[in-house]
């Protein structure tokens, strides 16, 4: 390439994620800088030619310079492709698992710009005071998982987003040396709060122009959900009980506002529309803002599927506080022994992985009308 100028060369290694100044180039020819590296073969330069520009289309992000930009787009496109599909059972598992490597990519590539070294380093056993690269058992540099790329100081990502992924990572754990079932619905929120929060950080570190908005919209529904398919959905799922631990074991450590964070866990509400003006006919779905007259009338609709799980003493403790003052443990303990409170199907508690039953308010409720039928023996 020695007929060509600066100019020229320049072109073919500068790219809107890693912008060259010519005066490198000068330096490279004058022999200032890298006289040490040896000079590309004719046979290399030519293979080099031969494939440039590597210009992924879509993007127009360089295939191998970017490759970890663009497989983190791709992983986070096929984690909500996979959960969508209708002829899917798999939807949380495989959102989970691959969401994970699209941000795992991404941060990789962040790191990478940057400077950071993404290695696993340790301490060297026969150098002291060095420390050496951890090597998989093929010889490859082991690089930083994505509970390493969220510990690292330099970590890019807000204390809710990487709070959500350590939600998702938790259940991961959970879930992937063994088959669970009913997951969708519990944890779905925290699903979409990890899509908006990839798409708000790839723009962020990257750009607004490599961001997925435009890649996906809403679902279309082939019904609609009626009464009864309403009150199946609010139910309480059968859900594991060690995810069932694990989910409160984690959220039991968090602040409230925390919890609330829609980048930990991101809720809609959906309201049928009827319109009756031509301009609003094809509006689906209408938005509608938390603290506005209609987001507060809705906030008393809207019910948890996640209920609150209280233990036997809590129980006690709120009849206590109601007034029945005589109720205790024991009264408690042959309440629910007579009515086989216990019995699958019945929906009043469930037993965690800690071999703890837990009761849910349903049960208070029960145990409070029971009380009030009787009220002279407990006041």
């Amino acid at each position: 390439m020695s007929q060509m100028n600066d100019q020229d060369i320049l072109a073919y290694f500068t790219r809107p994620t890693r912008s060259i100044n010519h005066a490198r180039i000068a330096e490279i020819r004058s022999g200032e800088k890298h006289k040490a590296v040896a000079a590309a073969t004719e046979e290399e330069l030519a293979a080099f030619l031969q494939s440039w520009p590597q210009i992924d289309p879509k993007t127009g992000l360089h295939i191998r310079g970017d490759e970890r930009l663009i497989k983190a787009r791709e992983a986070m496109l096929s984690a909500v492709q996979g959960y969508n599909d209708p002829k899917t059972y798999f939807k949380s598992e495989i959102f989970i698992c691959v969401a994970v490597i699209a941000y795992t990519y991404l941060l990789h590539w962040y790191y990478g710009r940057n400077g950071v070294d993404i290695r696993h380093l340790r301490a060297a056993k026969d150098r002291p005071g060095t420390l050496e690269v951890i090597k998989t058992k093929h010889g490859a540099d082991k690089l930083w998982e994505l509970e390493a790329c969220l510990q690292a100081e330099a970590c890019p990502l807000d204390e809710a987003s990487k709070a959500n992924l350590r939600f998702l990572l938790e259940i991961r754990h959970e879930i992937e040396h063994q088959m669970t079932t009913r997951i969708d619905d519990a944890i779905s929120a925290k699903l979409q709060a990890c899509c908006l929060n990839f798409n708000r950080a790839i723009k962020d570190l990257a750009g607004a122009q490599y961001g997925l908005d435009g890649e996906l919209s809403f679902s279309l529904q082939f019904s609609t959900i009626d009464r009864e398919q309403r009150d199946v959905l609010l139910a309480e799922t059968a859900l594991p009980a060690h995810i069932q631990a694990a989910h409160i074991a984690f959220e039991d450590a968090m602040t409230d506002e925390m919890v609330a964070d829609p980048r930990y866990s991101y809720r809609v509400a959906y309201i049928e529309q009827s319109v009756n003006s031509k301009g609003k006919a094809d509006q689906v779905v209408e938005f509608i803002k938390s603290d506005s007259e209609r987001g507060e009338k809705l906030r008393l609709l809207l019910k948890e599927t996640e209920r609150p799980k209280l233990k036997p003493a809590q129980v006690v403790e709120k009849m206590k506080a109601a007034g029945y003052t005589k109720f205790s443990i024991y009264a408690h303990t042959q309440l629910w022994q007579a009515q086989d409170a216990k019995a699958a199907g019945k929906n009043f508690g469930v037993q965690l992985t800690d071999g703890q039953w837990y009761w849910y308010p349903n049960w208070v409720d029960f145990v409070s009308e029971q009380l009030e039928a009787d009220r002279d023996r407990w006041v």
